[in-house]
């Protein structure tokens, strides 16, 4: 049996935060010339980080090792902590956040249950960016947790006092059911006035997990590091499809396609439309002629440029 037809799930690939954080550092290099820095990789996909390094963008790990005093310099989509600021203020440096206008809620909530004397409870993943700059707001109140198991050895001094806050990127049913548990063991637990989990988040799983009912395998596009794009492939699995995370059409093994005669494709948040093109093309070389859009909803969320490149943009134009 070979493969007889492609759905692409839509929304896929870029989100607004994406295309806000990429477009900050293009811009940034029109406006500034090279080297633009760029603290940790814009956004989570070798793909575009690749096609910046090219244009001239440098991308290092920490500021204070790599960045020359005074320099042009980007925060990624993932958010900073205050140290960060900080650090930057303290070398001169020209900074541009290009932090997703979601994930400065997020920073906002933590901001705000702090002042109020709340421990916060986190919902994430250790190591991720996101997470250390948000835990870096209130580093003394807030404590992690992956999952449900944490949540039973969840010890707190003052139940009474208790709020939560989720990374923007996660599993929105595995993340329901950890609020739900803190709530049970919690019950005076507050949280954000609205999810946290972004829009983009939301409703590229809400496409997969329909779009995988109808196909024997699903193929993801995005990096390994992309926290989005791993949840997708954690869906479409649990919704009775194989699937797979590649970052481009060369990592397509001929041995997924055994027996598989309907194959979905997404993409996470920071994956570009090529990458998709590029894959629906390797299986219209394979006489697959049947390609259509599984459509589940419409976007149409735009963030405006971070104010230092708007201003910039403005005075070059004068």
């Amino acid at each position: 049996m070979a493969v007889e037809k492609l759905l692409l799930a839509a929304p896929r690939g870029y989100c607004a935060g994406v295309d806000r954080a990429v477009q900050t550092v293009e811009r940034a290099l029109e406006l500034y010339g090279a080297p633009v820095y760029v603290r940790k990789e814009i956004v989570h996909n070798k793909h575009v980080v690749a096609q910046l390094r090219e244009r001239g963008a440098v991308f290092v790990d920490e500021l204070r090792d790599e960045i020359p005093e005074g320099a042009i310099t980007v925060f990624s989509a993932h958010g900073v902590s205050p140290t960060v600021h900080a650090d930057a203020d303290r070398r001169g440096l020209r900074t541009i956040d290009a932090t997703c206008p979601l994930v400065t809620k997020v920073h906002r909530e933590a901001i705000k249950f702090a002042s109020e004397g709340y421990t916060i409870v986190l919902i994430g993943h250790a190591g991720h960016e996101e997470v250390e700059g948000t835990m870096g707001e209130a580093p003394d109140r807030i404590v992690l947790v992956e999952t449900e198991a944490d949540v039973e050895a969840l010890e707190v001094d003052d139940p009474e006092k208790l709020a939560y806050i989720s990374q923007t990127t996660l599993s929105v049913d595995e993340t329901r059911n950890i609020i739900n548990r803190l709530r049970e063991r919690f019950p005076a637990i507050t949280g954000p006035r609205t999810d946290d989990i972004c829009y983009a988040t939301t409703n590229r799983q809400s496409a997969v997990k329909q779009m995988a009912e109808k196909c024997d395998l699903v193929l993801v596009i995005g990096s390994k590091n992309s926290s989005n794009s791993v949840r997708l492939v954690q869906v479409a699995r649990e919704h009775g499809a194989a699937a797979h995370l590649i970052d481009n059409a060369c990592e397509l093994q001929d041995a997924w396609l055994d027996g598989v005669r309907v194959v979905g494709i997404s993409s996470g948040a920071s994956a570009p439309e090529e990458l998709v093109g590029a894959l629906v093309q390797s299986f219209r070389d394979r006489g697959v002629e049947d390609v259509s859009e599984f459509e589940v909803m419409r976007e149409d969320v735009r963030f405006m440029l971070p104010k230092a490149i708007r201003q910039a943009m403005s005075a070059a134009e004068a």
